[in-house]
This record gives structure tokens, C-alpha cells and sequence, in this order.
């Protein structure tokens, strides 16, 4: 008896490598298959056409070949309406509930493709009857009775495609990423890409760790907020602590930025900072009073630039406007990141993989870290679009600042 069901996939096949990756994922799975039918399209923007026969060895071995190739861009020829499961309570999911991936996906239910919004990886997809919508919602969000998309039925992933006529930085992403790439050339290219982006309306949500400050680019990254490059700041207690610190008495962990010495009694200025901060109640009033005339957070509160900073156990104070419910920390980053076109990360490992997994794969990402492991591990958790620069941020923030500037400059002239 043979198990086998026709598939049929769209688009750039060859230059996104969507087929190669199709044929791989039967093979690895010591599956078959045969090409039925496959049509190349003939202009540099047309897409291409492939019908497959998937064969397994089994009703369960073909069921596991085809739910990886449905997640490559493939859909069954013979198109079946999604299965739809109540949630049986809060916050719990049937045992056959459908996991996302962070690419575009689409549900097929009453006759329709109905595309499912705020896609993230490692979420469920939960329909509305009412709105005949579908969303994409982690399981703490999903209330009993929520109809949930089960099995693989139904359901049309959409890759990232790379059209033909060529490549830059982020026309086609990939998770290449090493400290033997010309820095400077793709500094220069993510400046050109942040320029556009501002001119056309576009959000730059950043994400960065204290090493920002401890690096001396802190002043830069001031600048970028105040040119109005970034959208949203999403980071923890320590960016904010070390970089009013930096800006109330010029050191960071009681080491003056600018030299590398050590102040006289310096250990206690980062725990002064904190105490200004309770002194005045937030960070907004110590602007509001004068207290904090400069710095990343200065530039936050006077330029309207959303910030949300999430504790951790060990932090110290932490500051009256870090959030110290994670859940929450984590709905209320999801909303600033809600619309993004880019998000630069910024020597900051845990925040970053964190980010990586609420964003769609169609948004561009640079992560920037001195310490190759980071760059690759945020790649291998399944932010597979990010450009990975392997560099010192103290060096990148201020060569970014001095390009972008250039361009700006130059357009003004």
C-alpha cells in the first residue's frame, strides 16, 4: 500500500532555495518524492511553479514528511479546511494544537485564506467566527472555548523570498554571521537602510544591553534617538541604571567612560543613580525637574521614544519604571515592536532572543555583539533573517551615527 499526497508550492523556488529545502526535508526524513510537474518563471520577478508526489512509508511517516515541507511553503494540491479545536481552559491548548512558526501564515476556514495576525514563532493560532479573523497568541493569552487551529490541515506557510534582481543586505536575509566580514561596508548599508527608512516612515525599534554605555556609545545611540531613528527602546534595569549614571556623573560601574580610570568612591555611583531615580519617583520627573540634562533615557522621555525595561533577579533597585512582572514586561514589548520594519540589537544576548521570537521573519534584523556565540545563538533559536555583526558595539554605534549623518548631510545639500 503506498502513502503518498500530491503538494504543489509558489514563488522564487530557486534563488530563495525554497525547493532545495523541500527535497532536503523528505530526504532527511528517508522519505520519497516525485516532480510532477514544474514550471521556472521566465522574468527576473516572476515566480516559479512546482507539483510534488511526497511519499512515506507509513500514514504516520507521511504525516511527518508533510508537516515539514507545509513549513517550507508547500500546501496540499487537494486544499482541506483547517481543524478547529475549543481551548478546553484558560491557558490550556488541545494536545494537537498547531505551532507557528514566524513566517506569514495563512488558515484556509469557510472557503477562504484568512491570513493570521501578529504571526510569531512558537505561538497557536486561535480563530474568531465572529470577526472571521485569526490570530496569532501565546498560550497565557488564550481563554476557554478560543477555537484552535489542530493538525496541519489547512494551513499555508509563506517563506521570505529572494526575487532575482539581486541582493543587498536585506533584500535577502541569512544567518551568515563573522568576524571576518567587512565590518565597515555593512555599517555603511545599515545606515543606508535605517536613512530610508526614517525618510519613508518607517520604525527602528532598538534593543540594547549596558555595554552600550560601558563602551562609550552611549552618547551615539543618544543621537541616533534625538535624529529620530529610533522608534522604541527595549532593554532592562541596567541600560537605563549605568546610563544615568554615565550622565549624572560621567562613569559606568564607577569607571569614567571617556579614560578608563577609576573614580574615588566610584562603586557607589550606580547606587546613587538608583536613589536619584526613587528620589524623583521616574525617570520622566527627573527630567521633567532638571535632574537628568543628557543621555539615552534624557532623550527617550523628550522625544517621545517609547522605552520598556524588564527586570531580572539580579538587578539592583531596580528603578521604579523597570517592570518586574515578566509576562507583562513581555506584552507591553510586543506592543512597541507591533509595526516594526527593523530592529538593531545591541550587545544584549537575553534580550535579544527574547525580541528574535515575537517578531514575523519579514522584519529585518541586525544583531551587533562582540562575542560570535551571541550572534549565532539568537540565529540558531530561529531568527534565522537576522544580519549578524561580529564587532564591538562601541565601535559600531558611532561609525553607524557618523554614516547616518553623512547621508544626512549630503541630502540636505
Amino acid at each position: 500500500m503506498e502513502y503518498e499526497q500530491e503538494v504543489e508550492v509558489t514563488g522564487h523556488l530557486i534563488d530563495s532555495m525554497i525547493l532545495t529545502r523541500i527535497f532536503d526535508k523528505v530526504m532527511d526524513l528517508n522519505g520519497d518524492f516525485e516532480v510532477l510537474e514544474f514550471r521556472i518563471g521566465k522574468e527576473k520577478t516572476s515566480p516559479s511553479y512546482a507539483r510534488l508526489l511526497v511519499k512515506g512509508k507509513s500514514q504516520e511517516h507521511l504525516a511527518r514528511i508533510l508537516e515539514e515541507v507545509y513549513r517550507e511553503g508547500a500546501v496540499s494540491v487537494k486544499i482541506e479546511e483547517v481543524m478547529l479545536e475549543p481551548a478546553p481552559r484558560d491557558m490550556v491548548l488541545p494536545d494537537e494544537f498547531y505551532s507557528t512558526t514566524n513566517n506569514r501564515t495563512m488558515i484556509y476556514v469557510d472557503g477562504r485564506w484568512v491570513e493570521v495576525e501578529d504571526i510569531m514563532m512558537d505561538k497557536c493560532i486561535v480563530y474568531d467566527p465572529s470577526s472571521r479573523r485569526a490570530y496569532c497568541k501565546a498560550i497565557r493569552e488564550v481563554k476557554r472555548g478560543d477555537l484552535i487551529v489542530v493538525g496541519e490541515k489547512g494551513i499555508r506557510v509563506i517563506p521570505p523570498e529572494r526575487p532575482r534582481e539581486g541582493v543587498d543586505l536585506f533584500k535577502f536575509m541569512s544567518s551568515d554571521a563573522s568576524s571576518e566580514r567587512p565590518t565597515l561596508q555593512m555599517i555603511r548599508k545599515v545606515a543606508r537602510d535605517m536613512y530610508m527608512l526614517k525618510h519613508n516612515d518607517g520604525k527602528i525599534v532598538v534593543v540594547a544591553g549596558p555595554a552600550v554605555v560601558h563602551t562609550g556609545a552611549a552618547d551615539a545611540l543618544a543621537a541616533l534617538i534625538r535624529l529620530g531613528y529610533v522608534k522604541g527602546l527595549l532593554a532592562g534595569n541596567a541600560l537605563a541604571v549605568h546610563d544615568i549614571e554615565h550622565a549624572l556623573f560621567g562613569t559606568s560601574l564607577g569607571m569614567y567612560v571617556h579614560d578608563g580610570t577609576l573614580a574615588i568612591r566610584g562603586h557607589r555611583h550606580h547606587m546613587r543613580a538608583i536613589n536619584e531615580v526613587f528620589k524623583a519617583g521616574s525617570i520622566k520627573a527627573m527630567v521633567e525637574n532638571g535632574r537628568l540634562k543628557k543621555g539615552i533615557m534624557y532623550e527617550c522621555v523628550r522625544n517621545d521614544v517609547p522605552y520598556v525595561l524588564i527586570g531580572s533577579p539580579r538587578d539592583d533597585g531596580p528603578i521604579p519604571d523597570v517592570i518586574t512582572d515578566v509576562v507583562q514586561g513581555w506584552r507591553m514589548y510586543r506592543e512597541v515592536l507591533r509595526g516594526a520594519d527593523m530592529v538593531l540589537m545591541l550587545s544584549t544576548m537575553l534580550h535579544s532572543i527574547a525580541v528574535g521570537n515575537m517578531l514575523p521573519s519579514h522584519v529585518k534584523v541586525v544583531i551587533v555583539d562582540i562575542n560570535h556565540a551571541v550572534v549565532t545563538k539568537l540565529m540558531d533559536r530561529g531568527t534565522w533573517q537576522a544580519v549578524g555583526i561580529v564587532s564591538d558595539v562601541g565601535v559600531f554605534l558611532p561609525t553607524l551615527l557618523e554614516n547616518i549623518t553623512a547621508l544626512e548631510g549630503s541630502h540636505k545639500m
